[in-house]
């Protein structure tokens, strides 16, 4: 067995599970990306070390610098497990309301938590970040919206290992959130085969699936427009919170406790199924499920859980 120099050596090459039983078409295979095996646990990890590693080449980011970043929690607990390997002071903008598991694990890694109003979502604290970050030139914003090292991460990693693990990929399904892993990812496979089809998974416009956007609704992150992002995608797959929890405990057929983003993946996938003749869709396990426990997305009724949706950010 290999012996690694450091945790951050285990981010990536992570394994792609077949969940076709899950499929609603027999003649479409569905598989899922696992990145909850990252050492932080999601495929956050990718895009943290990418900004880091990114911002020290450029000589942005030197020995005793503080970083800021808003986050819901997956990309804050990346960096943090990163800051705290190589010796960064980091300050996360969070939503008042994610899920207790996400604060807890920001704490650990020793992140300085700075609140945003709940009721204002993860755009909220992207906006108090920009702000504070404004306020504090010394500090360094590295903005996962806008920071290219973001889909670059996916597309000198994620995607390539998709095409390496399934040549025979006919569609992508991931969440649209910052837009890194969509854009990311579908320009490098759309490279390997032009007839790759790429599908982001969004909630209805004005709606709320929180850690996912609606294009319609007006936010358009940098890096989509930047990367061509209208040209990569092939649709869209519209997703409300009720069904991404159902698609969320049906994983648990298959023996995946998965995060609630994942959930709304895979409906995402089932849908592009049930659009098509035959095909090999993978879509993206965002996290696992234990970030989530406190919320009761397993455990309380259906018409609860989805109620709970408002209030917790899950995402």
């Amino acid at each position: 067995m290999t012996v690694h120099d450091s945790v951050l050596d285990l981010i990536g090459n992570t394994p792609v599970v077949d969940v076709s039983s899950l499929s609603p078409n027999p003649d479409v295979r569905i598989l899922g990306k696992m990145e909850g095996q990252n050492p932080g646990g999601s495929v956050k990890d990718r895009i943290a070390l990418a900004m880091v590693l990114e911002a020290e080449a450029e000589g942005t980011l030197t020995p005793g610098r503080t970083i800021i970043e808003p986050s819901s929690g997956n990309t804050g607990i990346a960096l943090a497990m990163i800051c705290r390997i190589r010796g960064y002071h980091l300050k996360i903008v969070l939503p008042e309301n994610v899920s207790i598991e996400r604060r807890q694990l920001l704490e650990v890694y020793g992140a300085e938590i700075i609140p945003s109003p709940g009721a204002e979502g993860s755009n909220g604290a992207v906006r108090r970040a920009q702000e504070i970050a404004s306020e504090h030139p010394e500090w360094v914003f590295l903005y996962q919206y806008g920071n290219e090292a973001n889909p670059r991460a996916h597309y000198r990693t994620t995607g390539p290992e998709i095409w390496r693990d399934v040549p025979d990929i006919t569609h992508f399904v991931a969440g649209l959130g910052t837009s890194g892993t969509l854009v990311g990812v579908g320009t490098y496979l759309k490279e390997q085969n032009p007839d790759v089809q790429v599908f982001a998974v969004e909630p209805p416009s004005g709606e709320t699936v929180e850690g996912l956007r609606n294009l319609d609704d007006g936010y358009i992150p940098p890096v989509f427009d930047k990367w061509g992002g209208f040209e990569i995608l092939d649709g869209k797959s519209i997703v409300r919170p009720r069904e991404s929890l159902e698609w969320t405990r049906r994983m648990a057929d298959v023996g995946i406790f998965s995060g609630i983003s994942a959930g709304a993946a895979l409906a995402g996938a089932v849908k592009v199924a049930n659009r098509i003749d035959r095909g090999v869709i993978v879509y993206i396990v965002c996290d696992y499920g234990w970030k989530y426990l406190s919320t009761g997305a397993w455990t309380l009724d259906l018409d609860e859980a989805t109620a709970n949706a408002e209030q917790v950010i899950y995402f």
